[in-house]
């Protein structure tokens, strides 16, 4: 069992466990009010349902870190309705629900290195690298003399996910994507 911490300890990136549901802090700010105590506002992750949601804490107040661990694995392939995950070290290897893994599965392909988040040793997400690069499979040809500054068209990528890319990208392309947002950076010389 991991121990607790007082609210005003927190950190972006910590987890912590609430009513036995784990979250990750995304965001948190001190408040000292006028009048009245000062309290710590804080903007989480559920890490079961992926939701985002936000919450109050008295400066008073400890908070207990949840049981949980990240472990650096390599994705080997997609089975049905889960994905197979490999630890480097021991080959040892696990089933995910393709469920669990959520968002992340649009930004891992064969052979990614991704980091398996586990909750009291069972495996609640996986957060993939912060960018990715996949080829674009699917899109409109760019039309000959639209060169409107900042003008975009949505094109699929390898892995399924559809984005918005710039009018000069082609089906074939290497595009770099941020995988916390989804948006398109930059293309990738081959």
């Amino acid at each position: 069992m991991a121990g607790s911490i007082g609210i005003n300890q927190i950190y972006k990136g910590a987890k912590i466990e609430i009513e036995g549901t784990p979250y990750e802090v995304l965001e948190y700010e001190h408040v000292k009010p006028g009048k009245g105590q000062a309290f710590v506002r804080v903007k989480v992750l559920n890490l079961f349902t992926g939701n985002v949601e936000r919450m109050s804490f008295k400066s008073s107040d400890t908070i207990t870190l949840a049981d949980c661990n990240e472990k650096e694995m390599e994705f080997l392939y997609s089975q049905g309705d889960s994905m197979v995950f490999m630890d480097p070290q021991t080959y040892e290897q696990i089933e995910i629900p393709t469920n669990v893994v959520g968002r992340a599965q649009y930004f891992i392909k064969e052979g990614t290195s991704v980091y398996v988040i586990f909750y009291q040793g069972k495996p609640i997400g996986v957060n993939p690298p912060k960018h990715v690069d996949l080829m674009v499979t699917r899109t409109e040809p760019g039309v000959k003399g639209d060169t409107v500054s900042g003008a975009m068209k949505e094109a699929e990528l390898e892995t399924g996910l559809k984005i918005m890319v710039p009018l000069f990208i082609e089906e074939g392309d290497i595009v770099r994507v941020n995988s916390e947002t989804g948006e398109y950076i930059e293309r990738v010389n081959k």
